[in-house]
């Protein structure tokens, strides 16, 4: 960190102090800018950019508190640092309360101030950074960067748009591969809490045992292995945006548990008994049909209406086919960028292969595959050539028999346990897409399985 660059304001009605204290820092290498009291402080502050305040608590015509307040409604990101009397913890609490970055006691030592200021302003910095990247993730994000331009998706945006105006929780039902993070950071990034955290988390890639902990934090101590304190999701969205992906995922239990949040906006992490507020809008999303898991009793009824207060379902790929042109033409560009490649052309031919494909990995297979063909590409436009096989020549898509009926008689349970086999292994065991590619529901799926030991 450039000393030199970083500017501190001192705020002191003791003349003394504020020239030691104004020496200690000049002679450190911080540029430096003083104020006898508080009034002449916030003048200083609205009008410079700064990068630290230094004030003390008791000071005639503005005090500390009031000019903590003050400049923190300006800029909040400013830390600032409260000057106090040795032992005056009660002072020291209430500015720390009132949002100042760390309190000194009178009288301090050099070495101390200085330590002091230097968290300072690392913690600034990180906030400035936060910041910058959060201001990246908006533009990156908006609602314009989601492609598309069919009737389905023009009606998806129109609800998009409505939603991202209010503080509603909202249901994003879809396959896999439609996009659903990517318009859940579409309502946030347009909406009311964009500058606060969008924090996602998928229930299914976590165990049923981890989930509880990482949804809403741990005391030291609560179980084994929790060795310090830790805020869970729900603590770190505070303010913000907390994305349920896969919610149909969820444990009955813990279900229980996020319909009391939505309800009463306070979690309890594990091993405290005292319930903390939160304010955190919740952005749900799930690629079952959540309707029939409440059929079997896997989902709860209640909850599923706490959370579809505005459904959105994004359609699958094979149903808006006529956004396949301009999704290729997005990704041909995006993959050439992230290479170092000069954007290549696309032949008409392709795109007759590509509405022929029908796309079960949706829009995120496509990505995959014109990187694919965008990163082996021998000439600057893309031809059958670089098309993948598969899609090439679908014989294995929906519509489509891939096997020819033997003379003799076959075995019935033989060959769909094969075929579930085969789809297992597609979806790298994934039960939620091979059920939705045979056609079924994931507990007849399950119910099979366990039925020819493919457990």
């Amino acid at each position: 960190m450039n000393r030199t660059n970083r500017k501190i304001l001192i705020a002191d009605d003791d003349d003394s102090l504020r020239r030691v204290l104004e020496f200690q820092l000049q002679e450190a290498g911080y540029r430096v800018l003083t104020a006898e009291n508080g009034a002449q402080a916030l003048k200083i502050f609205s009008s410079d950019a700064v990068d630290c305040l230094i004030t003390d608590w008791r000071m005639p015509q503005m005090s500390g508190a009031e000019l903590l307040q003050r400049a923190g409604a300006i800029d909040s990101e400013t830390p600032i640092i409260v000057i106090t009397a040795f032992g005056d913890v009660e002072t020291a609490v209430e500015a720390m309360r009132g949002g100042a970055f760390d309190f000194i006691t009178k009288p301090f030592n050099r070495q101390a101030i200085l330590l002091t200021v230097e968290k300072a302003l690392k913690y600034g910095l990180a906030l400035a950074e936060n910041r910058r990247l959060r201001r990246i993730v908006h533009e990156d994000f908006r609602l314009e960067s989601v492609v598309g331009n069919s009737e389905k998706m023009r009606q998806v945006f129109q609800l998009v748009e409505r939603v991202a105006k209010t503080d509603v929780t909202v249901l994003i039902e879809g396959e896999s591969g439609t996009g659903k993070e990517l318009i859940a950071k579409g309502i946030h990034f347009s909406g009311i809490r964009k500058d606060k955290p969008f924090v996602a988390i998928n229930c299914a890639a976590i165990p049923e045992t981890l989930i509880e902990a990482e949804l809403f934090g741990y005391k030291k101590g609560a179980f084994t292995g929790a060795i310090q304190e830790s805020k869970g999701k729900f603590e770190e969205a505070n303010g913000g945006t907390l994305f349920l992906d896969e919610i149909s995922a969820m444990p009955l239990p813990l279900q229980t548990r996020l319909l009391r949040v939505l309800q009463e906006q306070e979690i309890t992490r594990l091993g405290e008994n005292v319930p903390r507020k939160i304010n955190v809008r919740i952005i749900a999303a799930t690629n079952e049909n959540l309707t029939e898991l409440i059929k079997q009793n896997e989902f709860r009824e209640d909850l599923y209406y706490r959370l579809a207060v505005v459904p959105i379902r994004l359609p699958p790929l094979r149903e808006r086919r006529e956004d396949i042109p301009l999704l290729t033409e997005h990704f041909l560009k995006k993959s050439a960028a992230k290479h170092g490649i000069k954007p290549l052309k696309i032949e008409r031919e392709v795109f007759q292969k590509f509405f022929n494909y029908a796309w079960m990995g949706n829009v995120r297979e496509l990505e995959n595959v014109v990187e694919r063909m965008v990163v082996l590409a021998g000439e600057e436009t893309l031809t059958l050539e670089d098309v993948p096989e598969n899609i090439k020549n679908p014989s294995d898509n929906f519509g489509n028999l891939w096997f020819s009926l033997p003379a003799e008689p076959i075995n019935l349970e033989t060959i769909e346990a094969e075929i579930i086999r085969e789809a297992l292994n597609r979806f790298g065991g994934n039960q939620s897409q091979t059920a939705r590619y045979l056609g079924i529901t994931r507990s007849a799926l399950i119910y099979r399985m366990q039925k020819y030991g493919l457990e």
